[in-house]
């Protein structure tokens, strides 16, 4: 596939609206009676993700009509064509779908921008609170609230103390009780979805080690968000994610932070003992 790089304001600007889109769809439907059904893995799924999928996609396809599109509702692509992508985009038209169920607000609409194995650009809807964050390459990260206003964001200082740490609300992990052990020190948020990386990428926290298993559309948006705000995504050897480089979506365990000190901090914690 040839390189184009289509990656500007105006692209930028209409991707966020297309996610806040399909946040107000699935928002009706979270305000309603629904029902929902396990997918082969026994992960649940609703008509919200369905409907999500299909407007993000059809706004992509009309968009960037060159540009492939891979969704958590529309995976089963041969890796065999995936490997010749460049650049596609990756969705996860509902992040947190368990939260979504459980009806605490804490779910959101993921859109990311990869290029040559690496996520360019990404968007996070928050559809309850009306935020919507994104982050590029181009000129940075950014969050804008209900009211439509817009600032930029930033990581936080390297150096808090309590350090400040995001933890998955619905996926508990042993390995993650066994670090916070070792860390002694901290105060912890737990929360769904993907706005544990917003909350990276704004300040409002510093570290976010997942050791649960996540799949390549959790993480390309908010990483793109977090390391545009200045912070770091690496998996447990230190090294950068990469993105479509094998057969299946699976991650490896990451952490996310506000600088290279806090991740060797914590590398260094998981590695102690070994």
């Amino acid at each position: 596939m040839h390189d184009r790089k289509i990656l500007n304001e105006q692209l930028i600007s209409s991707t966020v609206e297309i996610a806040k889109e399909a946040g107000m769809a699935i928002t009706e439907i979270y305000n309603s009676d629904f029902d929902y059904q396990l997918k082969k893995d026994l992960s649940p799924i609703t008509a919200a993700d369905n409907l999500s999928h299909n407007i993000i996609t059809e706004r992509l396809k009309t968009l960037t009509p060159q540009t492939p599109i891979l969704s958590e509702e529309n995976c089963n692509i041969p890796y065999k064509i995936r490997s010749q992508w460049t650049q596609y985009w990756l969705v996860d038209p509902l992040d947190g779908t368990k939260e979504f169920i459980s009806k605490n607000g804490e779910f959101t609409v993921n859109i990311a921008l990869i290029e040559n194995n690496t996520p360019i650009f990404g968007v996070i809807d928050i559809p309850i609170t009306n935020e919507t964050y994104w982050g590029s390459k181009v000129d940075g990260s950014f969050c804008s609230d209900a009211n439509n206003d817009i600032k930029q964001i930033n990581v936080s200082e390297d150096n808090q103390n309590p350090i400040r740490l995001v933890a998955s609300r619905s996926h508990p992990s042993e390995m993650l009780n066994d670090l916070l052990e070792k860390i002694i020190d901290y105060e912890i948020i737990e929360v769904g979805s993907s706005i544990k990386f917003c909350l990276i990428a704004s300040g409002q926290a510093d570290c976010y080690p997942r050791f649960g298993p996540t799949s390549e559309w959790d993480t390309a948006a908010g990483e793109a968000i977090v390391e545009s705000a200045g912070g770091q995504v690496v998996n447990t050897n230190g090294d950068s994610m990469n993105y479509n480089v094998k057969e299946d979506y699976l991650n490896p365990k990451f952490i996310v932070s506000n600088g290279k000190i806090i991740s060797e901090r914590i590398l260094s914690l998981i590695n102690a003992g070994k």
